[in-house]
């Protein structure tokens, strides 16, 4: 028996922003309904891989393909509108969960879930707001779907855009440190629903600074340095039980800040 192929890969993903080089040949692979963890140190390019895989940031050079779309950016048009065809058919199968959140100051809560399946998938509304609603139950917000983001805390305004992600039911979804500008006492309402996403079979990709987190929930983990994985696999092993000494330091100095 053959196993299934991944539902996300990208192959040798090369980015840079000026004379920095921030990734330097990333592969990745994921097996749809499974949660990968990205760690590393600030700088060693997650959230811009994160971006690239829905192609926010343009690679110089590098695959990727979710499903059976795929965009090799060697050959992407350099302008035009074949270009832009290309990255919203790459961008329309993952949902973005960002750092802030980003919700409309002038939208409810349901009004923010909607917006993106009625405007930019031209879905029926009354389906928009049906399906908005069981997702702002599912993140626990359903007493909430008229409050303004103003009304709602951190919290509460980062489970409305992990709703407001899944409407447009992505093939996978991409977390960018979804709990890092949040209070610690409310850090753990989020990641419950993360916890909750991943039981359901949601193939995600999560970039966290959470690591007994990730090492709950994610089926895999990659570590960057300096624009590099350059060690992967099963939390125990990468967690647990790192090969390299660079992922050693690391883990040592967040699971035990101040002590080297």
């Amino acid at each position: 028996m053959t196993s299934s192929p991944p539902l996300l890969r990208a192959h040798g993903l090369h980015k840079s922003f000026g004379d920095r080089s921030v990734l330097r040949g990333v592969d990745l692979e994921a097996s749809q309904g499974t949660a990968t963890a990205l760690l590393g140190p600030s700088g060693s390019g997650k959230t811009t891989l994160l971006r690239c895989l829905n192609a926010l940031d343009v690679p110089e050079s590098g695959i990727v393909s979710i499903a059976d779309v795929e965009v090799d950016f060697d050959r992407l048009p350099a302008s035009g509108r074949g270009r832009e065809a290309i990255l919203r058919g790459l961008r329309a199968q993952s949902g973005m969960v960002f750092q802030q959140h980003h919700l409309f100051p002038h939208l409810t809560a349901l009004q923010n879930i909607i917006e993106g399946p009625v405007t930019a998938q031209r879905r029926p509304r009354d389906e928009a707001v049906a399906e908005g609603r069981a997702l702002l139950a599912q993140v626990g917000l359903g007493d909430r779907e008229d409050a303004y983001p103003s009304q709602l805390s951190g919290g509460q305004q980062q489970r409305v855009g992990i709703a407001r992600a899944l409407a447009i039911t992505p093939r996978v979804v991409l977390f960018d440190e979804p709990t890092s500008a949040l209070d610690p006492e409310i850090v753990g309402e989020v990641l419950a629903v993360i916890r909750d996403l991943a039981s359901q079979g949601w193939t995600m990709l999560i970039v966290t600074h959470e690591v007994r987190f990730a090492e709950a929930v994610a089926d895999q983990v990659l570590f960057l340095d300096d624009g590099v994985v350059i060690e992967r696999g099963t939390p125990a092993q990468v967690i647990g039980d790192p090969e390299r000494e660079r992922t050693r330091r690391f883990l040592r100095r967040v699971l035990n800040p101040g002590v080297e």
